[in-house]
């Protein structure tokens, strides 16, 4: 009888495709499956909370898969580490889970950190792990122009062109800017995201700490429905997938209000 696992795994996305398998490329998948198979000798596919771009990182990923071999939850994290040297992914835990977890359907919330690290120097340790924005923010103004976002909405404007999601509508619990020195942090939580999401709002949010925008702008730009009402993309070099919620943890309602979207979209 197989044994499912849960695994929370962090990587440095600089060198990946992004998290799913490609025949072209490195991926974060790619490697786990790998790492899997050599140390158990089973073939296996490794599934995740959350399919992140190419250049995006993570500090805390969940992913599950099923192993026939019997192996305790230690085994498994340090043999999967072994096998996936030289690669930058780390699996910080193993546990046994119940045949019903799945690491995606199973998940109720993600959150995501976005990292902008704001100075004249250039990035050197830092280089592909944050934005670097050499002229000054206001983060509070971010902050503030953030919560326009909060709650149920049809984020047509942040939404790429080729996101798959069957609705544009989307609740966001949690969009929080603040600075530690010279680094803007972005903290965004969500049941789920559109493709791009984060990083559309994140430079939309940095029009407000530039000063072009206010948050009047960004209500504008989310009534809009349109992706070119809104800021740029940001790079994929700041933005981190920090947590994957499951039923018994303690995942947040929106913090704040926000009108709702039509009822006539379905979410």
């Amino acid at each position: 009888m197989s044994q499912r696992w849960k695994i929370t795994v962090e990587f440095n996305g600089t060198s990946f495709l992004g998290w799913q398998r490609q025949d072209h490329g490195p991926s974060v998948q790619g490697c786990l499956e790998e790492a899997v198979t050599r140390f158990s000798q089973e073939v296996v596919t490794v599934h995740a909370a959350g399919r992140t771009d190419s250049g995006v990182h993570a500090t805390g990923m969940v992913a599950s898969f099923d192993l026939e071999k019997p192996v305790s939850a230690d085994k498994v994290r340090d043999a999967l580490n072994f096998h996936l040297k030289p690669n930058p992914i780390a699996v910080l835990k193993a546990e046994a889970v119940e045949p019903d977890f799945h690491a995606r359907f199973t998940c109720i919330g993600r959150s995501y950190l976005y990292r902008i690290t704001n100075r004249r120097a250039p990035l050197a340790l830092d280089a592909g792990r944050s934005w670097l924005i050499s002229h000054p923010l206001d983060e509070k103004a971010m902050h503030m122009a953030a919560q326009r976002l909060i709650g149920r909405h049809d984020f047509s404007s942040f939404r790429a062109s080729l996101c798959q999601a069957a609705s544009p509508v989307k609740t966001l619990a949690e969009l929080t800017v603040s600075r530690m020195g010279e680094e803007v942090r972005i903290v965004a939580r969500a049941r789920s995201f559109l493709h791009h999401q984060v990083r559309n709002m994140v430079g939309t949010l940095k029009m407000v700490g530039e000063g072009r925008w206010d948050a009047d702008d960004v209500s504008a730009a989310l009534a809009a429905r349109d992706r070119s009402a809104a800021g740029q993309t940001a790079p994929a070099d700041g933005l981190y997938f920090t947590r994957a919620y499951y039923p018994g943890d303690d995942f947040p309602e929106p913090i704040s209000g926000g009108p709702s979207a039509p009822s006539s979209t379905n979410g």
